[in-house]
């Protein structure tokens, strides 16, 4: 395979592989580590892309185990919380509920396990089906969707609490 060759084939979903990375190590930097990695040992091994089924499922496997592996390594210790990146649209006010909003959602998410923080991602924002989280986690659906329901309950019920919406 040759670097065009390759290029098209991982430029495409490069960006759902640093937005994995993101959610799990929370701060760019080390995504974008953790993605640049990623894309070294894919093209170190690209004669074998051809045999995988997905290339892109077996690449966001690979970004999930490396970043879970750097949050188990010593070096974890130096993650820093970085969230610079969202934009909105609408009025000033909106714009600052709607980033109060979403920081709050992804700092609860923090509190997820890793397994149901990276299901979250895959499902709610990336919008894989549960068939192939299921494959790419090495797990089965029904695992899949208990995780995502649990974290999603967890994400409803801490939300809940912060703003307090008449239930004790």
């Amino acid at each position: 395979m040759n670097k065009s060759d390759f290029t098209e084939l991982v430029m495409p979903f490069k960006d759902r592989l640093f937005r994995l990375a993101r959610r799990i190590l929370v701060s760019d930097d080390e995504a974008e580590d953790a993605v640049q990695e990623v894309l070294y040992k894919l093209w170190r091994d690209r004669d074998k892309i051809a045999n995988y089924r997905s290339p892109e499922a077996f690449a966001i496997t690979m970004t999930k185990n490396y970043c879970l592996d750097r949050l188990k390594s010593k070096q974890a210790g130096n993650l820093r919380i970085v969230h610079s990146n969202y934009e909105s649209v609408g009025s000033m006010e909106k714009q600052m509920e709607a980033v109060e909003g979403v920081e709050l959602v992804k700092k609860i998410m923090e509190d997820l396990t890793p397994t149901q923080k990276i299901v979250m991602q895959l499902r709610d924002v990336e919008q894989f089906e549960f068939a192939e989280i299921a494959k790419m986690l090495d797990s089965n659906e029904t695992a899949i969707r208990v995780s995502l329901s649990r974290a999603r309950k967890a994400v409803r019920e801490a939300l809940i609490k912060k703003y307090n919406y008449g239930i004790k």
